[in-house]
């Protein structure tokens, strides 16, 4: 349901100008979003977004094992431009947001994939169902600073999944079973003295 996490971390591998110690970094709600894609009776794709994701990196450019990513993702932020097609998802049929409010991803390792690349091991819950997904991260862009002198990178990612390993069985051959995800991030670390630069 998207194709989501993965570039979040491609700020892993920011080179050598980067201090050789760990760094926190924030994602920026306005300008993340995790957004995915699924077939439609076999003929046609439906794309959505999910519009409210926050998360933390935790980021050591010099040892990859040390870094992390923890997302989360309001499931009622869905929105697949259609008002009746987002109430079925965050229903029972779909999401079920009433008794599932969030989608998380948990990192387990990040490794190198190559130059600008990464490998993200994790664990992803949907539906109250957890699985071990595998990311494709591409990035990072940036570093750059913003006027206030705080620290921005992007990156973006993507992974497959099953929806009906989460638990999700509705509408079989309606809807398409495998869902691809995909997530574009931005990401910041204040100034000193800057108490937030999200969301500016």
């Amino acid at each position: 349901m998207f194709r989501l996490f993965p570039a979040a971390l491609g700020l892993l591998t920011l080179p050598l100008l980067a201090p050789a110690q760990s760094e926190t970094w924030q994602l920026d709600p306005p300008h993340s979003a995790a957004q995915f894609s699924v077939r439609h009776m076999g003929i046609s794709t439906v794309r959505g977004t999910f519009t409210k994701v926050s998360g933390t990196v935790q980021y050591d450019p010099a040892d990859l094992a040390k870094s992390s990513i923890d997302v989360t993702i309001d499931a009622a932020s869905v929105d697949s431009r259609n008002d009746r097609r987002d109430s079925d998802l965050r229903s029972d049929h779909f999401l079920d947001v009433a008794k599932y409010p969030t989608l998380t991803f948990k990192s387990k390792r990040v490794e190198s994939a190559g130059s600008g690349k990464l490998k993200i091991t994790g664990d992803l819950t949907i539906h109250g169902v957890t699985r071990e997904v595998v990311l494709d991260a591409d990035g990072p862009t940036g570093p750059m600073k913003d006027p206030r002198g705080n620290s921005h990178m992007g990156a973006s990612g993507m992974t497959k999944v099953n929806r009906s390993d989460f638990g999700m069985t509705g509408y079989t051959g309606m809807v398409g079973d495998e869902v691809q995800i995909q997530i574009d991030v931005e990401m910041v670390r204040p100034s000193s003295g800057s108490p937030s630069a999200a969301g500016r």
